[in-house]
Order: C-alpha cells, then structure tokens, then sequence
C-alpha cells in the first residue's frame, strides 16, 4: 500500500533536498516541493528530484487572473506534478482554467485555509464566520470548478468528506503528539487525519528536521 505521507521538503538548498529526499524514499508516498524550493531551483531542480521515483506535490498555491495562472501551469512544463495547488479564492473562472491548463495525470487541488490562519485571521481580513464554514464554501467552489480536491486542515476535513464523496483532501499541519506546533494553528495528529478523510498528509518539520528523517517517517507511519 502507497504510504499517504508526502514529505514537504522547505529548502532551497538542492544538496540539502536530495539527502532528505534520499532518506525518506523508501517510506514516503511522495515529495512535496513548494515555493521556497521552487523559487531557488526552478524546474530543474522539480525535475532532478523526480529523477528519484516519487511522485510530485508541487505547492505553488498559484493565485491570479484566470490567463496569468493558466500560462503560469503551462510554463511548467515539462514538470507534470501528481498534485499542483491553487488558491481557491482565486474565484470560480481562475479554478476552472487552471484545472484545463493542467495535464490529464495531475490532480489540482485548491487550498482552501492556511493552517497557520484562525478566526481571528479571518475576521482581521474581513471575512465572517468560522474557520470551518470558510473551508466549506471554498470547497463548494472547488467542487463546482471540476477541480480534484482542496487542502484544509485536518479539523474541517471531515465535514468536507460528507459533501465531496470523491474528492481528494491534502492535510497539512501535521504534527505527532509531541511535534512543536511551530507557525500553525490548526493541527492534528496523522492517525486523526486519516480517520477524519485525508487522502495525503503533508509533514515537513517533524521529519525533515530529525536527526534520522527517515527513522522519524517511520515511527509516524507506524502510527497509521
């Protein structure tokens, strides 16, 4: 069974990103490279990483007008991720050409709420309600946009599920019950993810910052 876990690799250090990538191989169900690394190495260095076998989240939360973000996922090729993010505020028209301009093979899935956001972020920004009811009308959005899926944290994705049968749910802050929380607000432990619907964790810190990262995915995927 394919491993739900794609390790997020927060580097732009290429060396640095192919020894954590070497050490988590044989475990992780894949890569997630995001803009950190992108904005340093580009498409070659997604390129070189894929060399290694794993499948691709590429994390570039693409949010713009709906051309801009449509080229922008042409340019990448011949980059072809497993999973491509955009903003779902992007509204209904940027969702629905990015999910055109994307290959057949890559799932595009629309980030919904950051995990590092509260309430209280929500308000400051001018939006009402809760973290949950925001989650839950992007998703909506996503849904009708044809998209694959959308990222939330692991507290709403069980509500998502409910309403979205078939979709595909990114969770990330993912942090084991000792992980340090770090800049997130909205965690949860991976086994919780699972059983509230994820269909891929996404874990960064507690893995790639261990004196052994592959020993540290172990020991969190025995937890599954």
């Amino acid at each position: 069974m394919t491993s739900p876990i794609f390790v997020a690799i927060d580097t732009p250090h290429l060396e640095r990103a192919r020894a954590i990538a070497g050490a988590v191989k044989s475990h992780a169900g894949g890569l997630k490279l995001g803009l950190e690394f992108f904005c340093h190495n580009g498409r070659s260095g997604v390129l070189e990483l894929s060399e290694l076998g794993l499948p691709v989240f590429l994390d570039l939360k693409l949010h713009d007008i709906p051309n801009t973000v449509a080229k922008a996922i042409q340019a990448l090729s011949p980059i072809t991720p497993a999973v491509l993010t955009v903003h779902a505020a992007g509204g209904q028209a940027m969702l629905e050409e990015a999910k055109a301009s994307a290959p057949a093979d890559t799932k595009v899935v629309a980030v919904t709420m950051l995990t590092s956001l509260d309430q209280r972020d929500l308000a400051a920004t001018g939006i009402g309600g809760s973290a949950g009811e925001q989650v839950e009308r992007l998703a909506d959005l996503a849904r009708q946009a044809g998209l694959d899926g959308i990222v939330c944290s692991g507290n709403e994705v069980a509500a998502v599920c409910e309403q979205w049968k078939d979709g595909y749910f990114v969770v990330p802050g993912i942090r084991p019950d000792d992980g340090q929380l770090g800049d997130q607000k909205r965690v949860m432990t991976p086994r919780a993810a699972m059983d509230a619907g994820a269909s891929m964790l996404v874990i960064g810190r507690p893995i790639t910052q261990a004196e052994d990262p592959g020993a540290a995915l172990r020991a969190i995927s025995a937890t599954l």
